[in-house]
This record gives structure tokens, C-alpha cells and sequence, in this order.
């Protein structure tokens, strides 16, 4: 509990980056470097307090529509940062964003989550047919993303004329794919929530403990979390218009920013939930929380871009990756699927996970633009 305290603490004294922001955008007029990184800080205690809302709002409404709920705002934050994204026409970031908070989902948090659990406990178990089921959805989500990508660049060499029909292509077909993996997603709520539920039994509270009366109203909580989404737009908007400048400056390319930097910003303060319950034994919570939030990504997030791509923005998006997002995507995919394999981990395997993370992300950072 004391931990968990101090995490809260920490998210509320980021807070102040909020208004810091705000200062350098509109009355300091500072450089986008800047602004992108005080937003990018700014987001991470909002994201959190989103969490938190969206936690208390399911504790008012029973626990079938609360799983619903926090799956449908789980990752809200990368969505509203993503949505900015795709007005501004910067689909190569919105991309990277979601490669990378699929795979530091998987790896980075679960990860953590295993290694400082594992340090705490010799041997820490979880249910292996609800993980299963979890790596099988995530590698049937890799083969939605893949297939776009492989039947562009298998159409790649063709001359200039084939080439614009692929593209065209392209579009079409992720569209259809888009629609797959939101059926898919929505069936998987339906097996969690509803029809196979007890599987899922032992991913209850974070604190291990019986909770009585929520600690916020309906009223407050909801109030709670659209002002937060709404703050989140804002700073959202001062991240993405700094984003190009703030790369070239930092010497970084826009799909390493994508890939590690805007992830992290939406995920670090939701997330840390994760490593918190493992340190308690409770490692079904914990991944579900990395595997569940890659999901999401994945047959929800992903999908649902490209179809407010048409409405949003300069241009539709599509689901073609580069090479190396394909291959980070399907090597993270087949990581996890191995470690959830036996229904328990230890700290090594954390350590694994972390390794192929940082090798994935020295390959971004080395990338050329």
C-alpha cells in the first residue's frame, strides 16, 4: 500500500507539468522541443488519473459493463494522441506509436513485472489458458498487422503502375483486416467477461483486498475522466505539433519517437499498476494488464484509427508496417507466447524480456530516417 501511495504521489506532483506547458506554449512561446517534452511528462499523471476514473466508474456499475468499461478506456490516452496525430498527417508516428505500445506492453512492462516479482518471489504462477488464449489473440492480431505490410512489399518490386494499384490496395485490404479484428476483439470481451469469466477470477483488485463503497461518486468520476481526456487533447496537440522538431533536435528519427517515446507517454502511468500487483504475487493481474493493453492495441486501437482516418486528417491510414515494426511485433508475439507457455515465471525470464526490448530498441534508434 505504501508503494502504491508513493506511485500516486509521484503522479500528482507531474501534474504541475500541465500548466508549466501551457506557460511555454502561450506565453513563453518556447521551442518544440521543449513543449514536446514538458507535454510528453505533462501526459503521463493524466493518463494515470484517466486509469483511476475509469476504475471508479466500473466500481458503480457491476463487474460485467466495468470490465467493458475499462477495457474501452484502457489505452484512451494513446488514442487521443494518436487521433492528433493523424490531423496533423504524421501516420508514420501514429504507426511507430503503435508498434510500440504493443511491444512495451509485452516486454518492457511485463517484463518488469516478472523480474521485480521474480527478485520478491522464487516462482510466481498465473492461469495458462487465460495467458494462452491472451498470446493466441496477440498472434492472430501480428498476422492482421503483418499481412498488409508482407502483400505491400511483396508487391514492392513490381514497376511504377502496379506499384500505385498495390497501394491502392493496400487501403482496401486493411480496411477489411480492420474489421476482422474488431469482431475478434469484441468476441474475446465476450469470452472474458461473460461465458469463460471464472478464468479470469484471479486478476481481482490490485490490493489483494475487499473493497466497500467506491471512494468517488458516479458523478465525480465521470467528471473526472472527460476532464482529463480533455486535458489530454490539449497537450496531445502541443506534443504532436513539436514532435517533427523535437526528433531532428534530439537527433532521433520520428519512428523511434513513436516507437519508445510517445508508447512510454501513454503507457508509463496505467501501466505501473502492473509491476505493483506482481510485487504483491499476483501475477494472472498483472498479465492481464500487459497482454490485455497489447490487445487492445492491437484489435481495437489499430483498427478503429484506420476507419477515423477517412474522417480525420489528410489522408487515410493503412496497416503497412515497416520491416522492422513487423519483426518487433512478431518477435515480442512469439516471446510472450513462449513465457506464458508453463503458467509461471521468474526473474530471468524478465530479464529475457527486457533484453529482446532494449535490442528492439537500440535497432529503432539506429534506424535511418
Amino acid at each position: 500500500m505504501a508503494l502504491k501511495l508513493k506511485a500516486d504521489q509521484v503522479l500528482l506532483l507531474l501534474l504541475v507539468f500541465v500548466p508549466i506547458t501551457l506557460v511555454l506554449e502561450y506565453v513563453v512561446h518556447a521551442s518544440a522541443t521543449t513543449l514536446f517534452l514538458t507535454s510528453a511528462v505533462a501526459i503521463v499523471p493524466l493518463a494515470g488519473i484517466m486509469g483511476k476514473s475509469t476504475e471508479m466508474l466500473a466500481e458503480h456499475v457491476g463487474a460485467g459493463l466495468g470490465g467493458l468499461l475499462n477495457a474501452t478506456f484502457g489505452n484512451a490516452a494513446e488514442l487521443i494522441i494518436a487521433i492528433f496525430a493523424l490531423r496533423a498527417g504524421l501516420h508514420d508516428l501514429v504507426k511507430a506509436s503503435l508498434t510500440g505500445s504493443i511491444i512495451g506492453n509485452i516486454l518492457l512492462i511485463f517484463g518488469l513485472s516478472a523480474l521485480l516479482g521474480g527478485l520478491k518471489f522464487r516462482k510466481q504462477v498465473f492461469n495458462r489458458t487465460a495467458a494462452k488464449l491472451g498470446s493466441t489473440l496477440l498472434l492472430l492480431s501480428a498476422v492482421g498487422l503483418v499481412i498488409p505490410s508482407l502483400l505491400h512489399y511483396l508487391r514492392d518490386g513490381a514497376e511504377s503502375g502496379a506499384a500505385a494499384a498495390a497501394g491502392a490496395g493496400s487501403g482496401s485490404l486493411s480496411l477489411e483486416i480492420s474489421v476482422v479484428l474488431i469482431v475478434c476483439y469484441i468476441l474475446s470481451l465476450v469470452f472474458a467477461l461473460r461465458t469463460h469469466a471464472d478464468l479470469y477470477q484471479g486478476t481481482g483488485h490490485a490490493d489483494g483486498e475487499t473493497h466497500g463503497a467506491p471512494a468517488w461518486s458516479k458523478g465525480k468520476s465521470f467528471a473526472v475522466l472527460v476532464g482529463a481526456a480533455a486535458v489530454v487533447g490539449w497537450m496531445s496537440e502541443i506534443l504532436v505539433g513539436g514532435a517533427e522538431e523535437a526528433a531532428h533536435s534530439l537527433g532521433m528519427t520520428e519512428v523511434f519517437v513513436g516507437v519508445i517515446v510517445v508508447a512510454l507517454v501513454g503507457n508509463a502511468a496505467e501501466h505501473s499498476t502492473a509491476v505493483l500487483v506482481a510485487l504483491r504475487n499476483k501475477m494472472d493481474l498483472s498479465i492481464q494488464i500487459a497482454v490485455g493493453s497489447s490487445l487492445q492495441i492491437a484489435l481495437l486501437i489499430a483498427p478503429l484509427l484506420v476507419f477515423l482516418s477517412y474522417a480525420v486528417g489528410p489522408a487515410p491510414i493503412d496497416l503497412v508496417f515497416s520491416p522492422l515494426e513487423v519483426v518487433a511485433v512478431a518477435v515480442s508475439v512469439l516471446v510472450v507466447g513462449q513465457i506464458a507457455d508453463d503458467g509461471q515465471t521468474h526473474w530471468m525470464e524478465g530479464v529475457l524480456l527486457l533484453a529482446v526490448y532494449v535490442v528492439l530498441g537500440l535497432a529503432f534508434f539506429n534506424l535511418p530516417g
